[in-house]
């Protein structure tokens, strides 16, 4: 979102970004009520965030932020296009809302769907009143959005099956940070000399810890080679199921498994290459609702994944299409350890050849200045078409605000 914005105001647009006054993980952290970063407007919504302690909390916060947002839509002066995605939840209603009002565009980039997510995980039946409801709130969005922006082509065809939206639908991956990701050898890296890292094997998944990502045949995998001291396995990040893969680590005293917070962007470069291998989970119901975006910071520092998961997937399109990673199928505890020792005993050049076809694929076809562009063209495209019988350009109209 924020490169979106950031290349939007290069071209000449007024952008103004709402959020929360607060951090999300940690809502004693405050930031500036407004604030320009690189020529982006940013105003920041009081009581946005209460903290993800307690679920009421988390549920209230995210009202307040709604009504916030709702009321800022409605009384800014001068609108000429919305942009939003799938975070907050339920985000989109307002946006519709206020494009309705205000008669304006709104992009819609859907980074994962529900109600299909939390019915596939069991939190909510089919059929249900709560699964009725999010599904003619997502129509109703789908509906007066002048762009839809799926990740995949597995998620494009779960919106597809919502209305003919095909002639407004762009289907494209999200991008890596590249600025941000600088590979780095094992010999100098930091962060494998910070954690005790050097001469070991490192097998590391970097990102959302949930079920919707199950790491269990993983965890399985590491109490099966725990006298194996050559290997470590790095668990980094958060999220709702980190808590499980912490008590997991402790309740078998693993010593091989390492659990570690998300690391700041600035050190993200030195902890994806501290892996020798990354792992991308995806559950076995999760095709096309949501998109493990953590692929391609693994592509990026040129590493082979070990992808957990079913097939087809976008996963398994890219690993059979380019050849830089292996699958194993979720439960198969033996076949995940006999992959990771096959990949440990492997030669490095064939390692290295397997990361360098990954880092090769990253800049050729799913680099951040490529697919920023693309995107940033798309939603100029439908910010124009829908002003294009008033005569006045968006750019003009910010110009003039």
């Amino acid at each position: 979102m924020t490169d979106v914005s950031v290349e939007m105001a290069r071209r000449g647009y007024r952008v103004r970004v709402y959020a929360s006054a607060r951090g999300y993980e940690d809502a004693s952290v405050k930031y500036p009520a407004h604030e320009v970063l690189q020529g982006v407007e940013v105003r920041r919504l009081p009581l946005g965030s209460l903290g993800k302690k307690r679920f009421f909390l988390r549920v209230l916060g995210t009202a307040v932020f709604h009504l916030q947002a709702l009321l800022a839509g409605l009384f800014f002066p001068r609108i000429d296009g919305i942009f939003f995605s799938t975070s907050p939840p339920l985000i989109g209603v307002v946006a519709s809302i206020i494009g309705a009002i205000r008669r304006v565009p709104v992009a819609y980039w859907a980074m994962d769907l529900n109600p299909d997510q939390l019915i596939a995980i069991g939190k909510l039946k089919p059929m249900s009143f709560s699964a009725r409801v999010l599904e003619a709130v997502n129509r109703f969005i789908l509906r007066r959005a002048s762009l839809i922006i799926a990740l995949d082509r597995f998620m494009a065809d779960r919106l597809l099956t919502r209305g003919n939206y095909a002639d407004k639908m762009l289907v494209m991956p999200p991008w890596s940070h590249d600025e941000h990701i600088q590979q780095r050898s094992a010999g100098d890296n930091p962060f494998r000399i910070r954690n005790g890292l050097q001469g070991k094997f490192v097998i590391m998944y970097s990102g959302n810890h949930s079920p919707s990502n199950p790491l269990q045949t993983l965890l399985d995998a590491a109490v099966r080679l725990k006298n194996d001291d050559s290997l470590r396995f790095l668990f980094v990040g958060g999220g709702s199921g980190k808590k499980d893969v912490e008590a997991y680590i402790r309740d078998h005293q693993l010593t091989n498994v390492i659990s570690l917070p998300y690391q700041p962007l600035s050190e993200l470069g030195d902890s994806l290459s501290a892996a020798d291998v990354h792992v991308v989970s995806l559950g076995e119901k999760m095709v096309g609702i949501i998109h493990p975006c953590k692929i391609y910071g693994a592509m990026a520092v040129a590493r082979p994944i070990l992808y957990f998961g079913p097939r087809p997937s976008h996963i398994a399109d890219l690993l059979d299409r380019h050849g830089f990673g292996v699958q194993v199928a979720h439960g198969d505890v033996d076949g995940a350890v006999k992959t990771i020792e096959r990949l440990k005993a492997t030669g490095s050049g064939e390692l290295k050849r397997m990361g360098d076809e990954a880092r090769n694929v990253m800049q050729e076809h799913l680099g951040q200045e490529a697919l920023t562009a693309r995107f940033c063209d798309r939603l100029e495209g439908a910010l124009f078409e829908a002003h294009r019988d008033t005569g006045v350009s968006p750019v003009q109209a910010a110009s003039n605000p």
